[in-house]
């Protein structure tokens, strides 16, 4: 019977947690839609402006979203300003994953969708499991991932 009651509670658990996780993910495709929207509203300049910001509407606890540009140079990272202006093309995950490379495709090709990767979590200082929504906007590369 414990054991059951214990079994019981790690789905539970393990239930919650897929639940967070999805409700994360669309939250990420809603901040990147609505960056979108700004951008399409306002332009590439304040765009970018806005989301080099570390508090604005497009930052939501460990969500927020970032930009590159089709070459794959970060225009806009609310998290770590040091990226900025960096062609990261090349730069693999720990894994040796050219991620970014998928992401650019995935944008040039018009499409909308998920990117895999592992990656520092600015909240925990830990290398984690990210997965990152992709949308095109113009030139820019709009992007916000979820730590798995």
């Amino acid at each position: 019977m414990v054991l059951s009651s214990v079994r019981l509670v790690a789905l539970a658990v393990l239930a919650a947690f897929a639940i967070s996780f999805a409700d994360e993910k669309e939250d990420a495709i809603g901040l990147v839609k609505k960056a979108a929207e700004f951008h399409k509203k306002n332009g590439r300049e304040k765009t970018v402006e806005i989301l080099s910001k570390a508090e604005s509407d497009f930052v939501n606890g460990s969500l927020y979203v970032f930009a590159y540009d089709t070459t794959g140079t970060m225009v806009a990272h609310p998290k770590n300003a040091k990226l900025i202006g960096k062609n990261l093309l090349e730069v693999p995950d720990v894994d040796g994953k050219l991620f970014r490379k998928d992401i650019l495709e995935l944008a040039k090709a018009g499409k909308t969708g998920w990117v895999d990767y592992k990656y520092k979590n600015p909240t925990t200082n830990k290398v984690e499991d990210k997965t990152t929504y992709v949308m095109k906007a113009g030139d820019l590369v709009l992007c916000c991932g979820a730590y798995k």
